[in-house]
């Protein structure tokens, strides 16, 4: 209701209400289990708490599936253009100033050319194209930092560098491609969590208006008979 009507938007803010969600969600099933004295009993009583059990469950489930697409508990969220352009930012960093850094450069603009950026529709689609761009981001970043390494060598031979000044600049090229991958894969992993989260939601409310009916008949049950 502190979303839905703008009249309410002064009591409390919307984290406030979330961490009181959250909270409730775990107290409440506690405090049942020793109402209930951790046993069963009649029909209605075991209704009503095997549909909190299963709320809670899918309360847990959701938790998760939040952390994976919010920074932090109460962050904004961390959005897929934001993380590939954080990704190209990464590739800029290697400058032109060597042979290896410019085929690097190359490399993963192309790659980032050929990312397909349609989103899929379902979470099924999402999770295929995730798991193929992150089989591809393994393998550019394996024949990437290899090649790059071939070519820093052969510089390092022809501009007499100490083997210290070569390993700092292979360093420095596999860090930027390895951040550019994981990324990368990142974006890919918002997109399938997000369309999960979706899902998830339409399935969670029906849950717990099913919860409030089975606590309400319960409740009637206990005082009328």
């Amino acid at each position: 209701m502190r979303k839905r009507f703008r009249s309410l938007r002064g009591m409390g803010s919307v984290p406030f209400w979330f961490r009181t969600h959250m909270l409730l969600g775990v107290a409440g099933p506690v405090l049942i289990l020793f109402h209930a004295n951790f046993r069963l009993g009649a029909l209605n009583s075991n209704v009503a708490f095997f549909a909190m059990l299963i709320v809670a469950i899918s309360g847990v489930i959701g938790r998760y599936i939040y952390g994976k697409i919010h920074m932090g508990l109460h962050g904004g969220r961390a959005r897929v253009k934001e993380l590939v352009a954080e990704a190209e930012a990464m590739r800029t960093e290697l400058g032109q100033e060597m042979q290896a850094a410019s085929f690097v450069s190359r490399e993963l603009a192309a790659f980032s050319k050929g990312l397909d950026n349609k989103v899929p529709l379902t979470a099924l689609g999402s999770l295929r194209t995730g798991a193929i761009i992150a089989a591809r981001t393994r393998r550019l970043r394996a024949n990437v930092v290899a090649e790059a390494r071939r070519l820093i060598r052969a510089e390092a031979r022809l501009a007499r560098w100490s083997w210290s000044e070569r390993r700092r600049r292979e360093k420095r090229i596999e860090a930027v491609v390895r951040r550019y991958a994981a990324a990368v894969r990142k974006a890919a992993e918002l997109t399938f969590f997000e369309r999960l989260f979706s899902l998830w939601h339409v399935l969670h409310l029906p849950l717990f208006f099913l919860m409030l009916l089975a606590g309400v008949v319960h409740v009637w049950a206990v005082h009328h008979y």
